[in-house]
């Protein structure tokens, strides 16, 4: 069963058996009361006999059972309902006198009274009358006589009848309306629990950022500020996770694109050592940048383990000088660039930058693989370490394509591409330049773009300076 029906029903009930009850009790109160009234004034009228009586005996003591009974029947005692009947019955029941007549039997309760004590009875009759019958002792020297009379209650019972049908309408009339009103009150009550069960079934579809509203300070309102701090805390928790997830497809996205400029190098480097014949020299030259890119490679997915999964950003830095450091990124790139016919100018000064090296070299190595990338058909690539106004400073110079100027401000989104089916054909991911912007920014630097569609694209870093 349901809540509403259950809430519905509960109400109806407690109430119904309330007013039952109360009803029941206060309808039996008012008849007892009632009923000792009448008990209070049917001992009266037997005190008003029993003086009466008393009186006859003053003036006449000599009088004897039978003469006083015959004596009685000259007594008479009036009220509102009327001359009062009354018998004279002996010690077995018998009557020897009396005023008027008494519709209940002698017998019963003259027998049944304690001596010397008066008593009273009800008593039905077939015809359905109910009478109230009183009896109190009169000692006499020959014996006891008792006196008795009656007090008809019906009415009593007849209004208690009435009493309970008009109370059972009342009931029945009642118990409508505080269903109707059960059912508003029911409908009101659980309404915030209908708004928490449609917004828990929202979430359920995958609707995260659902609340309801808080009115009040009951168990309700309190259930539903539990289930606001219950969704913000879900929400936030399914944020972190898509964001790990997220983290995870960046470093798996970055990692296989990074992995292909060194290998791009240690295949070229192989390459010449495999198809030409080379000097002593230049095998050793060779091998140590195959060495050297192998080294990095495994170094660099470590890093970007730590940059794009573990959003570390305290990667340790020290100065390097830049005529060192791009003559090792030029290089590095020294095979690929000639494959593609890109002719390759390094001018590189002394100047020493705060960097962590091998992220450092990403930035650069994705600078001249999106130049070489930019010229299919070869060209001229400048790549310069230089300071300026104080900073050091790396920029990389193609005569390529360019970059129109509407698509310039989100070349470094991740996964955007200006050219997306020449990206895609050359193996790019569209990570390139969002994955060298952050870490431009983590060494707190900048990175600046400046494009001419036809003539080509310079991209200028801006870094820290330090001593060497």
């Amino acid at each position: 069963m349901k809540l509403f029906w259950k809430l519905f029903c509960s109400m109806v009930l407690i109430t119904t058996l309330a007013c039952d009850v109360g009803g029941y009790v206060l309808i039996d109160t008012q008849f007892r009361a009632s009923l000792e009234r009448e008990v209070s004034a049917l001992y009266e009228e037997n005190d008003l006999l029993r003086y009466a009586l008393a009186q006859e005996l003053a003036f006449h003591p000599l009088y004897s059972r039978r003469e006083l009974a015959a004596a009685a029947k000259g007594i008479s005692i009036s009220t509102s309902r009327g001359t009062v009947a009354f018998r004279l019955s002996g010690e077995t029941g018998e009557t020897l006198g009396g005023s008027g007549q008494l519709p209940v039997e002698a017998g019963p309760l003259t027998a049944s009274l304690p001596q010397g004590r008066r008593g009273w009875v009800m008593d039905a009759l077939s015809d359905g009358r109910v009478y109230l019958h009183a009896a109190s002792p009169l000692v006499l020297e020959d014996g006891i006589l008792y006196l008795e009379n009656c007090r008809e209650v019906s009415g009593l019972f007849q209004d208690r009848s009435e009493q309970y049908r008009s109370f059972f309408t009342l009931v029945l009339v009642l118990t409508g309306a505080v269903g109707a009103l059960s059912l508003a009150v029911a409908a009101m009550l659980l309404r915030p629990l209908g708004r928490l069960s449609a917004a828990t079934r929202r979430m359920a579809e995958g609707e995260l950022d659902q609340r309801v509203a808080v009115r009040g300070d009951d168990e309700i309102a309190l259930l539903s500020a539990d289930f606001n701090v219950m969704s913000h805390r879900i929400q936030r928790q399914v944020q972190e996770l898509r964001d790990a997830a997220r983290r995870q497809e960046d470093f798996i996205g970055s990692f296989a694109h990074e992995i292909k400029t060194p290998l791009t190098s240690m295949i070229g480097y192989a390459d010449l050592l495999r198809s030409r014949p080379a000097t002593e020299e230049q095998v050793r030259q060779s091998a140590g940048y195959i060495f050297s890119e192998g080294r990095r490679l495994e170094a660099l997915s470590r890093k970007l383990l730590d940059l794009v999964v573990l959003d570390r950003q305290d990667f340790p830095l020290r100065p390097v000088p830049l005529d060192v450091f791009l003559g090792r990124v030029a290089g590095a790139m020294a095979p690929a660039l000639e494959q593609a016919g890109v002719r390759l100018t390094v001018r590189a000064q002394p100047v020493p930058a705060l960097m962590e090296p091998d992220l450092m070299e990403t930035v650069c190595l994705n600078l001249l693989d999106n130049a070489r990338k930019a010229m299919e058909g070869g060209g001229d690539l400048l790549l310069e370490g230089l300071s300026e106004e104080g900073r050091p400073v790396i920029r990389v110079t193609d005569s390529g394509k360019g970059i129109p100027a509407e698509e310039l401000e989100r070349v470094t989104e991740a996964f955007y591409m200006v050219d997306k089916s020449r990206s895609r054909a050359q193996g790019g991911a569209g990570l390139g330049l969002a994955l060298c912007r952050r870490i431009v920014d983590l060494h707190g630097g900048t990175l600046e773009l400046e494009s001419t569609p036809g003539q080509g694209t310079r991209v200028t870093v801006r870094l820290k300076g330090g001593k060497t």
